[in-house]
């Protein structure tokens, strides 16, 4: 048998995104050196250039981010709006960068910016109201395409370079911005036009817009609530299933129409594949060509061309097929998981119906429904699983239902329903139709949601779940194996979610994680049976908490301290409300939001082996003081080993305590995130700490870390959560404390030397 051509475009395809991702030196004379090797013959030549279409993309990517000089600069920006999203007070704007120059001549270039994000603040008083496809004219400050990097938190930055966003920032308002051209109209908001004249706000005109226009921000926070706890999210979002109904729909059509023309030869007839073909990249456009509809109408096209049965490859060598293609075109769609999650399933169809013969009669259809269903819902769930930390427990039983509901009644009765719209008693009829089983769906959903609402299991728990779901999937799905067997199998594998057991402290040591969120301060203390928080991060203007997004699942905190009330510090306050905590602690005549008791200096506790003691503010009335210096300051001793968090207090508090604290110190979280007014030359020079850390936000208008406490630390290793992301240590044991970050600094920035002291310091905001 051979090969074909297929694989090897796929094997191509992923070499080259690997050689682009990986970027080695010499990387162009190498692929000269092969071109010159393989040049006559023209299968290695073909090979090489998909590899090099592959490798250029992400190559692109990797260099197309703003320059750091550039950072948080005032730059005149002309582009497209792409997406217009508004948030309350805010707007988030996706625009396609045509122009952008900064406004100080000595300043790089910006000219290779493809696409920024971003956020425009009480748009409804400063300005117009926006639509997609316009062109503006922004005054904006843009910032590098990072994110914060804890551990088990979305990974912002991936999604930023994946969504091929070279800048995040925001609009100034001096000057205004200006509309620069209007957006020509599009077929799809011609079409919600048309439906919001036609049908009241309601499900059924959200759920049409989605399931037809393929325009899932009409869906409002409960609809993507219910579709997430239930796992049909795949059901809204535009997929295989949506473009491949279009194309089947449009292939039965044209199939009718064919068999009653030509009577005698409709089986021969090739226009209605075409037709097939067309239909699905005329929905896929209408749909507005996202990587999503994309990928789907290069499967569907694949899928058609085996179906017609037609010089056609086998399903191998078309699942092959159809992933060269996409990689090929889009070779940045390697890093997103509905790529996988499509691929997946199609691959795991294949095993399951490769050599069975087609169903026969309802009952049988019926059956291979069930059957298909029931064996997709493990290797989903753990694809759900690693993709987004969640699991859906009703989505087997849901999607059974909502499957065929979707894909054989609501999708054709609203597609039916916009080709009888020159008839409006009919299209009517047909999307009165479509919105009771829309409402009908939307009740399923929400009970089914109730029922069995989804879980998302600790961390420790998921890489051992996704493997056992895989190999349950597998145990089932693969032809050939005893029933025996899958049953022993099965039943083996049940027991592997009861034997997990979470990794624990024992008593005396201490878990430190400096968490990074920004400009602000949040550090996570754990003893073998207790949990300690000291301070609860920033709230940015947005409204933005970090700490919201920190933990998928409810925490338990034996205690939280707040050293102080300003917002970098205290203004994740509110977003604990999701987890529980034991008690408050804040410094008397400090507003935090909630009850607190007042923290003073004296108060001292011991849990698991581990010492607690509170060194400032000292106790009554403490007015006299700034916020800043009445900041709550924490002594933790594991054994030997001694961790200080200062808060904000400056240069005069740190002498009152430094004779309370025996050096040398373990682990110092720097004062005031770094600034020149903490960390004194005497509570270095006393304390002697071996490690620092500096919790500071990248590009951040204060310069932090001062320069000076920079080199005050010198010979020290020091830490910053800019740059390290969440650092992590482990003390009260015999081996010494080692920092684990979130980020490999040397892969950051090319570090010299050991990775911890890679910390750099920029000069304040000059605006």
């Amino acid at each position: 048998m051979r090969m074909g051509w297929a694989l090897p475009l796929a094997a191509a395809a992923l070499l080259g995104i690997a050689v682009g991702w990986l970027a080695p030196a010499g990387i162009l004379e190498a692929g000269l050196l092969v071109g010159l090797m393989a040049w006559r013959h023209w299968r290695w030549m073909a090979w090489l250039l998909v590899a090099a279409l592959s490798a250029w993309p992400v190559l692109q990517a990797a260099s197309a981010s703003l320059p750091q000089g550039l950072s948080r600069e005032d730059l005149q920006l002309e582009g497209r709006l792409l997406q217009v999203e508004p948030q309350g007070e805010l707007t988030r704007l996706l625009v396609r960068v045509e122009a952008c120059r900064p406004e100080v001549a000595q300043r790089p270039t910006c000219d290779r910016l493809r696409r920024v994000r971003l956020t425009l603040f009480d748009a409804e008083a400063q300005a117009p109201e926006m639509r997609p496809g316009e062109r503006w004219r922004f005054m904006v400050r843009l910032r590098p395409p990072t994110g914060f990097a804890n551990p088990n938190t979305f990974d912002y930055a991936a999604w930023l370079w994946r969504e091929r966003i070279d800048a995040t920032g925001y609009v100034r308002h001096d000057p205004e911005p200006l509309r620069m051209s209007s957006a020509p109209p599009l077929p799809a908001q011609r079409g919600l036009a048309y439906l919001d004249g036609r049908l009241e706000e309601g499900v059924a005109r959200r759920w049409l817009a989605a399931l037809t226009l393929g325009v899932g921000e009409r869906l409002d926070p409960d609809d993507w609530t219910r579709l997430n706890a239930t796992g049909t999210t795949h059901l809204v979002v535009i997929s295989g299933l949506h473009v491949g109904l279009v194309a089947a729909f449009t292939l039965l059509l044209g199939r009718g129409v064919a068999r009653l023309a030509v009577p005698g030869r409709w089986r021969l007839v090739t226009w209605p594949w075409w037709l097939a073909g067309a239909a699905a990249v005329g929905y896929a456009m209408l749909a507005g060509f996202a990587p999503p509809a994309q990928r789907a109408m290069l499967m569907t096209l694949v899928g058609l061309w085996v179906a017609s049965g037609r010089h056609a490859p086998g399903p191998w060598q078309a699942w092959w097929l159809a992933l060269g293609v996409v990689l090929l075109l889009d070779p940045i769609a390697l890093w997103r998981p509905g790529l996988w999650l499509s691929f997946v399933a199609v691959a795991l169809l294949i095993v399951i119906w490769q050599g069975r013969q087609r169903p026969r009669g309802a009952r049988g259809w019926l059956w291979a429904l069930v059957r298909t269903q029931l064996l997709l819902a493990p290797l989903m769930a753990a694809a759900v699983l690693v993709a987004f930390d969640r699991v859906a427990p009703a989505a087997p039983l849901v999607n059974l239902v909502a499957v065929p509901l979707v894909s054989i009644l609501m999708v054709p009765l609203g597609l039916l329903g916009w080709l009888l719209f020159w008839m409006p008693p009919l299209s009517g009829l047909c999307w009165w139709l479509f919105g009771l089983l829309a409402e009908m769906l939307h009740g399923l959903l929400g009970a089914a949601m109730s029922w069995l609402p989804a879980w998302s299991p600790a961390p420790w728990q998921r890489w051992p779940l996704a493997l056992t779901l895989i190999l349950l999937a597998m145990c089932w799905a693969l032809p050939g194996l005893p029933r025996r067997l899958r049953l022993v199998a099965s039943l083996a594998l049940g027991l592997v979610p009861l034997s997990l057991a979470p990794p624990s402290l024992l008593p005396g040591q201490l878990q430190v994680r400096v968490h990074d969120v920004g400009q602000g301060q949040l550090v996570d203390l754990r003893t073998a049976n207790h949990r300690l928080l000291y301070d609860a991060g920033p709230r940015f203007r947005s409204g933005f908490m970090p700490l919201a997004g920190l933990w998928a699942r409810p925490q338990r905190f034996d205690r939280v301290i707040v050293s102080h009330d300003d917002l970098d510090h205290a203004g994740g306050v509110p977003a604990l409300a999701a987890h529980a905590v034991g008690a408050f602690m804040a410094p008397r005549g400090e507003q935090i939001g909630v009850p607190f008791e007042a923290c003073r200096a004296g108060q001292s506790w011991q849990w698991d082996g581990v010492t607690f003691s509170l060194l400032w503010p000292p106790p009554g009335d403490n007015s006299e003081w700034s916020s800043n210096d009445r900041s709550c300051v924490l002594l933790v001793e594991a054994g030997a080993q001694r961790v200080l968090i200062t808060g904000d207090v400056g240069r005069q508090v740190e002498r009152y305590f430094l004779l309370d604290v025996e050096a040398p110190l373990t682990l110092l979280v720097a004062g005031h995130h770094g600034s020149h007014t903490s960390t004194g030359p005497q509570l270095v020079k006393w304390l002697d700490p071996h490690q620092v850390v500096f919790s500071a936000g990248r590009d951040n208008p204060y310069g932090h870390p001062s320069d000076v406490v920079v080199r005050r630390l010198r010979g020290r290793c020091l830490w910053n959560t800019a740059l390290d992301g969440a650092v992590s240590w482990r003390l009260g044991d015999a081996s010494p404390a080692t920092g684990e970050p979130m980020r490999d600094l040397a892969a950051w920035r090319g570090g010299v030397g050991d990775r911890c002291h890679g910390v750099e310091s920029a000069p304040p905001d000059a605006h």
